[in-house]
């Protein structure tokens, strides 16, 4: 029972990973504006010499020091999210074609939003250490009483700011994102959520 759990959890943290990378490079594809943080990835991403997905993953290692004073401890699913998302955006963009069109665009763009969210709410509730960005998000929520949906927001308007005074750009696909993703991550976390199993009681 404790090895199907354990294959459960690596499975759902698994395409719950690939799932995110490539919801970000459908939204890069779509050319609409781009999500908070990838506002602020592509800012950063000339100025350090690398590609988008390699500097998705440094970003993602350089959050973790906001763990600290959050008492946040990393799991194998946090040093995943690391090396995969940023990876799989990479592999993604290579074979993705540019869609045409304001209609196949944005339809791009919908989808790419609402894969995202699924895609966290997986990735989190396979219970393996969130991400450096989710863990920033799950951190303040039990600091403060929050609920995920505010504080997810809250980070998402904060670093659009930053990554827009770096020269990211902004357009109407950052703006729903920012207005949506706390929402559907809300709802879909619980339904991805795998409870621990119950130990066997001691004789």
């Amino acid at each position: 029972m404790m090895y199907r759990l354990h294959a459960l959890r690596f499975w759902q943290l698994f395409w719950g990973l690939c799932l995110y990378g490539f919801s970000m490079a459908l939204m890069l594809r779509a050319n609409l504006g781009l999500s908070p943080w990838d506002v602020l990835n592509q800012g950063l991403a000339p100025r350090l010499g690398l590609s988008f997905g390699m500097t998705v993953n440094l970003i993602g290692a350089v959050v973790l020091l906001l763990w600290w004073p959050l008492r946040q401890r990393p799991g194998i699913g946090t040093i995943a999210n690391i090396v995969v998302i940023g990876t799989v955006v990479d592999l993604s963009l290579a074979i993705l074609p540019t869609p045409e069109g304001y209609a196949m665009r944005g339809l791009w763009l919908v989808a790419g939003i609402i894969l995202n969210g699924i895609a966290g709410g997986a990735y989190i509730g396979a219970g393996m250490g969130p991400g450096p960005r989710d863990g920033l998000m799950t951190g303040l929520c039990r600091r403060t009483g929050w609920p995920v949906k505010w504080v997810r927001t809250s980070i998402e308007v904060a670093v659009l700011t930053i990554g827009w005074m770096l020269g990211g750009t902004v357009g109407v696909g950052t703006i729903l994102y920012a207005a949506t993703i706390g929402w559907i991550v809300h709802h879909a976390l619980p339904f991805f959520r795998i409870a621990p199993a119950e130990r066997p009681a001691q004789a």
